[in-house]
């Protein structure tokens, strides 16, 4: 590969994560403000309660060890299967827990839109994703 063309796709990609974070971050505030739903800290992670700690603990175990012995399942089958590679348990993984969330804030938490906020901000970014593999990432990297 020439010098270039690594160049290029590294500012490709870093020009679909811009428009991602800031087509997100421009879909929060309109959801926020529209759903009336308090503001949380930036790249905080809380909990609704501590029975949601120890669920969401679960699920976050449970992945390491998938993607831990991966290699292993992947390497004992005669051809690669498409749900066992990490990207797609990494999508998995990411609706687990924020599926678990909005449960959880839905029956637990005060805020009594913040689990509609959860829920379209996952389908948004599912959105975004799918939109993404189905154009083949505008064909930028082929």
């Amino acid at each position: 590969m020439k010098d270039g063309l690594g160049a290029i796709f590294l500012g490709k990609l870093i020009l679909i994560i811009v428009i991602f974070l800031l087509s997100l971050f421009l879909f929060n505030y309109g959801i926020r403000k529209w759903l009336k739903v308090k503001r949380k800290k930036f790249f905080s992670y809380s909990h609704v309660n501590e029975k949601h700690e120890r669920i969401d603990w679960i699920i976050r175990i449970s992945f390491i060890f998938i993607f831990l012995f991966l290699p292993i399942i992947n390497l004992s089958l005669p051809d690669s299967q498409w749900y066992l590679e990490p990207s797609f348990l990494m999508i998995i993984f990411i609706n687990t827990v924020e599926i678990t969330r909005s449960i959880m804030e839905w029956r637990y938490d005060s805020d009594e839109n913040s689990y509609l906020f959860t829920i379209s901000q996952l389908l948004f970014i599912n959105l975004f994703i799918f939109f993404l593999f189905i154009t083949n990432f505008f064909d930028w990297f082929i």
